[in-house]
């Protein structure tokens, strides 16, 4: 009877150590195969999540233990130019994926403008055609009214009601979709309007502060314009607060934006870490940010609020 052995796993060799040896031996013997270790060195330092600063430091301490081991200024010479080939290739999994995310924003960027350019004409429509078609029910109403007996006419007027209720609401869903306030004045009024909408509808105070009134680019003004809408909906969604503030000032050369709330707060890693808890709207906030050139931080806690920090830079 064969008795069943348990495998042990074998720890995958330490990076560090590897590194090292890789790049010892292609300073001391050359040769494609040791040039092509430093490649895959470089894409498993980007899955383990390691920083050019990771890399470059530990590339500058190995080549000095082996300058140290130098036997003159020749050979010191060899092994620098060595030692810039392995790095260079060490490094270039790094430009390939830093490349590929400069293709993705410009994608993402592209593909926000098509989206805006959608949400105006959905929004358009809302307002002037489905504006045009509840005219015409009026004006029907009101010619079935008058032929009808009084207690009849009041049930219509009753319709009536409800109609104007309907276009209220199709008024206030076609601003938030796309407020004409933000083409015509800009980002700024356009931000005080939404505030003002979304307190109204909440009964959340919300302030806006700012003393930035200058117009920024059309591509840039939307995008912060739904950074600080999509808040204000995970704020009334999740937050339970009780007061939000709005704030817009400039830090050196970059236009920041503060959204701060007094609601219940999250565990900010815990929500970043689980695609479960994608409904916060953080993906979509971060991808609008990283679309302009902006980065996006939040600081919160279970029990103590959240500030939402954005930073855009202004050339």
């Amino acid at each position: 009877m064969r008795t069943a052995v348990k495998r042990r796993k074998i720890p995958a060799p330490n990076f560090e150590n590897q590194y090292r040896s890789a790049l010892r031996e292609y300073a001391l013997r050359g040769g494609e195969t040791a040039l092509g270790r430093a490649y895959e060195l470089g894409r498993r330092a980007i899955d383990e999540g390691k920083s050019l600063i990771e890399i470059v430091g530990l590339y500058a301490k190995d080549l000095s233990e082996l300058f140290a081991g130098a036997k003159n200024e020749e050979h010191r010479a060899k092994l620098l130019e060595a030692g810039a080939h392995f790095l260079t290739e060490s490094l270039s999994p790094y430009e390939m994926a830093h490349q590929g995310f400069q293709d993705a924003v410009k994608a993402l960027r592209q593909f926000n403008e098509v989206l805006e350019e959608e949400i105006k004409r959905v929004a358009h429509a809302v307002h002037d055609d489905a504006g045009q078609v509840l005219v015409a029910v009026r004006l029907a109403l009101a010619d079935l009214a008058r032929g009808l007996p009084a207690p009849q006419r009041g049930q219509v007027g009753g319709i009536e009601e409800l109609l104007n209720q309907v276009e209220t609401q199709l008024r206030r869903y076609s601003h938030e979709l796309r407020p004409t306030v933000l083409d015509d004045l800009g980002w700024v009024p356009a931000i005080r309007f939404l505030a003002g909408a979304v307190a109204k509808r909440t009964n959340i105070p919300i302030e806006v502060k700012t003393k930035v009134l200058s117009r920024l680019p059309r591509g840039v003004e939307i995008a912060i314009y739904r950074i600080v809408q999509e808040a204000l909906t995970n704020i009334t969604k999740h937050a339970k607060a009780k007061r939000v503030s709005i704030q817009v000032f400039r830090d050196e050369q970059k236009l920041c934006c503060l959204v701060e709330d007094d609601g219940v707060g999250f565990d900010v890693r815990a929500v970043r870490s689980d695609p479960r808890q994608e409904g916060l709207g953080l993906v979509g906030i971060q991808e609008r940010a990283n679309a302009i050139g902006g980065t996006l931080s939040i600081d919160s806690s279970p029990g103590r609020g959240t500030k939402l920090l954005i930073r855009f830079p202004l050339k």
